[in-house]
């Protein structure tokens, strides 16, 4: 992992899980672009509206923590990161998925374009 990608990658995913652990699914929602494809552990949807829909349906309290574990430049403005991510809850047990995301420099920033989960085991 170059340096470079990691910090591209933690600069977008440090404030998702900011919003996440604050349960604001708007702003949560506010780090992917418009034509976002988004996979948590319910059916796909596309686009921030989906997403917020997502997040918001999550239990209060819910957190997350990350592991990246590899990283890609697949052009000058995406990189694709594939990470370990716990969901930690208030009244049950962690969830620890894997999580692919790609994310895109749209003007100054960096967006999330793709969010994919998988749960193995």
């Amino acid at each position: 992992m170059t340096n470079t990608e990691t910090e591209i990658l933690r600069s977008v995913l440090d404030q998702w899980q900011s919003a996440v652990d604050a349960h604001e699914p708007e702003r949560v929602a506010s780090y992917f672009t418009d034509d976002a494809i988004f996979q948590g552990l319910h059916p796909y949807g596309v686009g921030p509206a989906a997403v917020a829909e997502y997040y918001d349906s999550q239990p209060i309290g819910m957190t997350a923590a990350y592991d990246i574990k590899e990283t890609r430049r697949l052009a000058d403005d995406l990189v694709l990161g594939y990470l370990s991510v716990d969901f930690a809850f208030t009244d049950r047990p962690v969830v620890t998925v894997n999580l692919s995301v790609i994310v895109r420099r749209v003007g100054e920033r960096w967006l999330i374009s793709h969010y994919q989960v998988s749960r193995l085991g």
